[in-house]
């Protein structure tokens, strides 16, 4: 895969590296879009400004942009469905709750107002179906219904861009995580795939096709995307940082952190501080998995000095999230169960950012052999799948079961119950394999088919944790305990794994070049080749 897409990266490297093109148009930091309306032209200027930004999901100067639009002209009702979209946040999930009521207020101000056209009145009343009756129906009926009229939309104005762009990505936004024949991310992506061509500098266009192919079984096919998205839209932090998500599918991981690098200080530059801490998220992770772990302290040290300066950032999904979630990964990844024990927690409004270090501590309690500790972090991570039930999250209830679950079948080890371990933990793993990542996470803690692998070595069932090993790093390449615990594996079984043994060894050795890690499986490899 790597040799296939060489010149691909090569060329992300020139778009990370190169400076800013110094053009007197800031607009030209964020690519080129039209879209059509019957505002006035200074309010039109500043429309197509503002969806700009938003392609990009910058989304608070996208709405200041839409509101200065509704000033240029009073009569301009698509400006007022523009601030209702930016106010959608990031649409991979639910609407922040704050926004619901204020984003009703501008849908029901765009149609009080009246737009001159049909088609911007299709546009109006179709996202109308986000917002209304936010109290009775939960996001997927909602998101349901805005899919239905998007498609109609696009299908009625089949020469408008951006209805078939907007299509496109609702396509992914309201596809089920369990269906594993992607068909929704597919046909979105055939939509997306011939206009790119026609429209190179769309930042929209690059930007979703990145977010219809992160998936493992089709991230291949977004690395043309994901090298490009940078240089379209330089200005905007999260274009940085996007083409991260494929860099993270196929395992390329200083692709990954020099993506990162690049928004995180797009990001600072621009004060989106909930931006800079999600692509230091994913920058730690990408660290940890090449065994850099001081760089990955350091990432998550200047994550809560960033919070401190700035913690409002607490109110933003994203931030909230990779807040929580990096120094648990540093626990984890490294093995460092007292210390993911021992992780501080830290309450907010975002019940999956707390479930993290909630199953973090379990996990660390329970092989630290502390059953005990364990369990009560069980509980709450129980409570916490409840309550996101009855807020109707359709997502983060079942990944949180997934760390409850195994969470438990580690502290039913650490009680003496193995083969009840081993079920429980099993049944974990196919659940985790049925659903897929949200985009605010780079991935699990630890995937449960790891530690699947990891309980069975325990056990000296070696064959079976090989195959454990195995089937991760297929759906998630260059994972660094993945390659340690295949290795580790294959020796146990002797003479007939040898091969395996090597192989394995030896990737993780190439993975961790440079590495001053202490971690015990980095020298074990160093050892066995050595031998």
């Amino acid at each position: 895969m790597r040799n296939t897409a060489a010149a691909a990266l090569a060329a992300l490297g020139i778009a990370l590296a190169a400076p800013a093109p110094a053009q007197e148009d800031r607009d030209a930091q964020f690519g080129t879009v039209h879209f059509e309306t019957s505002c006035n032209e200074s309010a039109a200027r500043r429309f197509d400004r503002a969806m700009r930004y938003q392609h990009s999901f910058w989304y608070n100067p996208a709405r200041e942009v839409f509101e200065e639009a509704a000033q240029a002209d009073p009569q301009c009702a698509i400006s007022h469905w523009g601030a209702a979209l930016s106010l959608l946040s990031n649409p991979h999930g639910p609407i922040p709750a704050p926004n619901l009521a204020t984003g009703l207020a501008a849908i029901r101000k765009a149609q009080d107002i009246g737009a001159k056209t049909e088609r911007e009145r299709g546009y109006i009343n179709a996202l109308a179906n986000m917002y209304a009756d936010y109290e009775k129906l939960d996001h997927r009926a909602r998101i349901g219904k805005y899919l239905k009229a998007m498609e109609a939309l696009a299908a009625k104005y089949p020469d408008d861009d951006e209805a078939q762009i907007f299509y496109a990505i609702t396509l992914n936004t309201s596809a089920s995580p369990q269906d594993k024949t992607y068909a929704q991310q597919l046909k979105g992506a055939a939509i997306l795939e011939p206009m790119w061509k026609r429209l190179p500098r769309h930042p929209g266009i690059a930007h979703y096709l990145i977010h219809l192919y992160d998936t493992p079984a089709l991230a291949e096919k977004g690395l043309e995307a994901a090298t490009k998205y940078a240089g379209i839209a330089p200005g905007a932090p999260h274009a940085q940082h996007m083409p991260s998500h494929i860099f993270t599918r196929v395992g390329y991981w200083r692709e990954s952190i020099a993506s990162n690098t690049a928004s995180a200080k797009a990001a600072r530059e621009g004060r989106d501080y909930s931006e800079l801490m999600h692509a230091t998220d994913y920058m730690v992770y990408a660290y940890l998995q090449m065994a850099q772990d001081g760089r990955a302290r350091a990432a998550a040290e200047e994550q809560v000095e960033t919070y401190e300066r700035a913690k409002a950032v607490n109110s933003v999904g994203a931030g909230a999230y990779a807040l929580a979630a990096s120094p648990a990964r540093i626990a984890v990844e490294r093995g460092d169960w007292k210390a993911a024990a021992q992780l501080p927690l830290r309450e907010g409004p975002f019940l999956n950012a707390l479930a993290v270090t909630r199953f973090a501590r379990a996990l660390g309690a329970a092989r630290s052999g502390d059953p005990g500790a364990a369990k009560p972090e069980i509980a709450e991570l129980r409570k916490i799948s409840a309550a996101l039930r009855e807020a109707k999250d359709a997502y983060w209830p079942v990944i949180v079961d997934i760390q409850a679950e195994a969470a438990t079948a580690f502290m039913l080890l650490a009680e003496g119950s193995p083969e009840a371990a081993l079920k429980t933990l099993a049944a974990a793993a196919d659940a985790e394999d049925k659903t897929e990542k949200a985009p605010v996470t780079p991935g699990p803690l630890a995937p449960a088919r790891e530690l699947y692998g990891d309980m069975l070595t325990g056990q000296g069932r070696f064959a079976e944790a090989l195959a454990a090993y195995e089937a991760v790093l297929a759906k998630e390449p260059n994972r660094f305990n993945a390659f340690a615990g295949a290795a580790a594996a294959a020796e146990k079984l002797g003479e007939g794994a040898k091969a395996k043994a090597k192989a394995n060894y030896a990737r993780l050795a190439a993975l961790a070049e440079g590495s001053d890690a202490d971690r015990p499986p980095l020298a074990a490899a160093r050892a066995y080749l050595a031998k």
